[in-house]
């Protein structure tokens, strides 16, 4: 026994040391050391135990829209419980009819639950891969009668947005001792959470703040003795520090002659950085800016499957990509042909049907690309297999529509999808799978210009296909920066 003096209560107290435990209370005593009264130990407790009351499981009740979005989503909370309100499976049900992209995942999702049904029943609850469990909800299964009274007494109308706060309100009230959460992308029914006080939050699985977006480039501070070397020898070595990411564009920059620089790409090993292609007529065009020499470059590497190029209206995305598609197919003869495909999503509000053959339907959708043609033609005079019409006559330049996609196998040609901001990721992922041997494709986009109502700036198919493919020898992304279409367009693009 181990005897300390309590200073607080002016008394001495033996201790017993029992194995690995803290030391265990035995007995009291006076300041002779007698015994003055007896104490009941308590066992030390785990500190595991500790950890694991604290790492609660969470309740999230999922809107109808997170499911539309991302068929896969019931998977994507941990091994945290994933509640589906009824009225979710009634609004797929109707859904699952439509022949556009909010039908298909609408029937991905049931045929996703009719799977997990065969590991029992979902309204008791079923285990998910990720050690989630996954369960179906209704007002009757937690108590709520026809009325749906919320908790502050106001009564909610019987809208379905409603009835799944409602629903979610009554699993909080059932279970208080677990968090619960609602998931949606409905900005309002956040917001009528708030009110309720029920925690509330968009679905942020596929999401990336454009702040922290992968740019392509960076800049490398280089003693003179360094840019020599790298423009004799055609490689130099990566320093220590940051590990950058294959087919990442650098400028190497002076450290005492800050106006002389160098410019160059890291190599598929991301160890060494190589020179550039030369860049300085492709098809008509020049580059007028380093970011314009980056995008060349990527476009006109064979071993670069996919690029990505990013930036505000007027910076040369769409041109640049045209005019290395068409160096690459008419004049170097790599590719069969020259695709070039848009979604067809207008800016603001729809016309209605358009008249006429398929080509004829396409005609307006697909007028930027016979602009940026027109112009190409015009600045390469008609040198090198003819005027732009007569290519798209031969069939050697096919401009088409996204929507019939599905099903295809795209090989040996070179493919460009303008406007690739307007994509959902499941689009995004659809058009890359159908890309076959010997092709090449090049996504172009501007996350704040955005027409489809279903995606955001953080939410799109572009922004994601360039996160997912940072550390891919065979991508590329660069982020064009200055726009070169004039002088008004870019300052109306930099002011409004």
């Amino acid at each position: 026994m181990v005897v300390f003096y309590n200073c607080h209560r002016n008394q001495l107290v033996g201790y017993r040391i029992l194995g690995n435990r803290y030391p265990v209370l035995d007995n009291v005593l006076d300041s002779t050391g007698a015994v003055l009264s007896s104490v009941t130990a308590k066992p030390r407790k785990s500190t595991r135990a500790a950890v694991a009351a604290t790492a609660k499981v969470k309740n999230y009740v999922l809107d109808t829209n997170v499911l539309i979005h991302d068929p896969d989503a019931v998977f994507s909370f941990k091994d945290n419980n994933v509640l589906l309100p009824i009225e979710v499976l009634e609004e797929i049900d109707k859904f699952k009819r439509e022949t556009s992209e909010r039908g298909q995942n609408a029937r991905s999702i049931s045929r996703i639950l009719d799977q997990l049904r065969k590991h029992g029943s979902l309204s008791d609850g079923v285990p998910l891969e990720n050690g989630g469990r996954l369960r179906i909800i209704f007002g009757q299964q937690l108590g709520l009668d026809a009325s749906i009274v919320g908790n502050h007494g106001s009564a909610l109308p019987g809208s379905v947005d409603n009835r799944i706060l409602a629903l979610a309100l009554a699993v909080r009230k059932a279970d208080p001792k677990t968090p619960t959460l609602l998931v949606t992308k409905d900005i309002n029914l956040r917001l009528k959470a708030d009110v309720y006080g029920l925690p509330a939050e968009d679905y942020e699985t596929d999401r990336v703040n454009l702040q922290d977006l992968y740019t392509g480039m960076f800049d490398l501070p280089g003693s003179a003795a360094k840019l020599s070397e790298f423009r004799s020898a055609g490689v130099l070595p990566l320093p220590s520090g940051p590990k950058r990411s294959p087919n990442e564009y650098c400028t190497v920059i002076g450290d005492t002659e800050p106006k002389r620089t160098m410019l160059g790409r890291v190599d598929s090993t991301g160890k060494q950085i190589v020179p550039l292609h030369d860049c300085q007529n492709i098809w008509g065009i020049k580059p007028r800016n380093k970011e314009q020499h980056f995008a060349l470059d990527a476009l006109l590497d064979e071993r670069i499957k996919l690029v990505t190029l990013m930036g505000k209206a007027g910076t040369g995305k769409t041109l640049l990509a045209l005019a290395a598609g068409l160096k690459r197919t008419v004049s170097d003869r790599e590719f069969r042909r020259l695709v070039v495909a848009r979604p067809t999503i207008s800016m603001g509000k729809e016309l209605g049907f358009l008249p006429g053959s398929l080509e004829e339907k396409l005609g307006p959708w697909m007028q930027p690309i016979h602009d940026a043609l027109e112009m190409l033609g015009d600045m390469n005079m008609g040198r090198d297999g003819g005027r732009s019409a007569d290519l798209l006559r031969s069939g050697t330049i096919v401009v088409e529509a996204l929507s019939y996609i599905r099903g295809r196998s795209i090989a040996n040609q070179f493919v460009i999808v303008d406007e690739a901001q307007n994509l959902t990721p499941l689009e995004a992922k659809t058009i890359l799978t159908r890309v076959g041997h010997g092709a090449k494709i090049v996504l172009t986009g501007d996350p704040y210009q955005i027409d489809n109502p279903y995606v955001d700036a953080a939410s799109n198919g572009f922004i994601y296909v360039v996160n997912r493919f940072r550390d891919q020898a065979i991508a590329a992304h660069v982020e064009l920066s200055r726009g070169e279409r004039s002088e008004l367009a870019e300052l109306a693009a930099n002011i409004l």
